[in-house]
């Protein structure tokens, strides 16, 4: 198939990207390569999918590197960008889209909402419209866990309430959803929504939990543990985020035999919730190193804790989770160290 990964050089979407590609399909991905966090990340995963910096820097120009060939074309520009999106849809003639691009983070909602208006209101409508003029089949987006809010029923499931978003960042999320909703009833338009889940592993995005910690404790600096520590997760590892979106893509759609079969709505997690000291003990095993801990309140926007029921994905996909966190968090302080040229100190028993 020809696929449009959109976030290609984000954390989750070149995963994606570099899996797709590893198994025959052609893949678009397309970036607006912002600076919200370290934007030598972004041109390091492109490097990896064979894309140079030079290249991907230039906006709104198609280039492919040596890795892939013509199997793989990338093009720096926002998806909000209304005159020249639809330019992609016309001349690539995708089979399917996964709309993995999104302005991240709850905090930053915060003090930034603009952005987030920009890119997951603004950009998502336009993705949407472009998927209405060009007869996708099947469209996959980012939704997210946070937009359960203070929902206290535990594990997290499909059905319950998310009325309550309490950042704008789950606020947009919830948006993404009701206007897929509102394009599969209105164009046919097959959607799946997936809620993720804590996602972390190599190449992850330096303003989450497990690289701030691994950051902080390497240079020898405290780590921020908020709410005192009482947060608990339900972390899921990238290779099984990867799994689940790569069913979900290649997969044949579930029963589609009513309006609510074109529109679905999964989470996407490790069904387990892991208390965040847990996880910072992992850390520092794996480092050989004792974090300095800054006790602080619960921030804005927080939740103290995430659990998905899975069941769905389960059912529907076949989606199973393999990876615990022992294993996770080793394959990212591996990855960190190499990265960063840092020598690990041998890790506790």
């Amino acid at each position: 198939m020809k696929i449009l990964v959109t976030g290609s050089a984000g954390f989750i979407g070149f995963h994606v990207a570099r899996t797709l590609l590893n198994k025959g399909h052609q893949v678009v991905g397309i970036d607006n390569l912002n600076q919200y966090y370290d934007i030598e990340l972004k041109f390091a995963r492109l490097n990896e999918l064979g894309i140079s910096k030079d290249n991907a820097s230039r906006f709104n120009v198609s280039c492919t590197g040596e890795l892939y060939g013509e199997q793989f074309k990338f093009i720096r520009m926002g998806i909000e960008e209304r005159e020249n999106l639809p330019k992609i849809f016309e001349t690539e003639l995708f089979d399917k889209v996964c709309h993995l691009a999104a302005q991240a983070g709850v905090r930053y909602s915060i003090e930034n909402p603009d952005v987030y208006i920009d890119s997951n209101v603004v950009g998502y409508a336009n993705l949407l419209e472009c998927c209405r003029h060009h007869s996708i089949q099947h469209l996959i987006y980012a939704s997210s866990s946070s937009v359960y809010g203070l929902n206290k029923k535990i594990p997290f499931q499909e059905d319950d309430q998310v009325d309550h978003p309490i950042s704008l960042y789950a606020a947009t999320k919830k948006s993404n959803e009701l206007m897929a909703h509102t394009y599969s009833h209105l164009y046919k338009i097959p959607t799946t929504g997936l809620r993720f889940f804590t996602v972390y592993g190599p190449w992850g995005r330096p303003d989450m939990a497990l690289f701030l910690f691994t950051e902080a404790i390497v240079q020898g600096r405290p780590i921020k543990v908020f709410n005192k520590g009482k947060m608990e997760r339900d972390f899921t590892h990238i290779d099984d985020i990867t799994a689940g979106i790569i069913s979900v893509i290649e997969k044949k759609l579930p029963d589609q035999k009513d309006e609510k079969g074109l529109y679905k709505i999964y989470n996407i997690g490790n069904s387990r919730s892991v208390k965040l000291l847990d996880f910072i003990v992992e850390i520092e095993r794996n480092l050989g190193k004792v974090a300095l801990k800054e006790m602080l309140p619960m921030q804005p926007g927080d939740v103290q804790k995430t659990w998905a029921n899975i069941d769905r994905l389960m059912q529907d996909y076949n989606y199973l989770p393999t990876t615990n966190i022992a294993d996770g968090v080793k394959s990212f302080t591996d990855w960190y160290c190499n990265y960063y040229n840092i020598t690990k100190t041998k890790a506790k028993a």
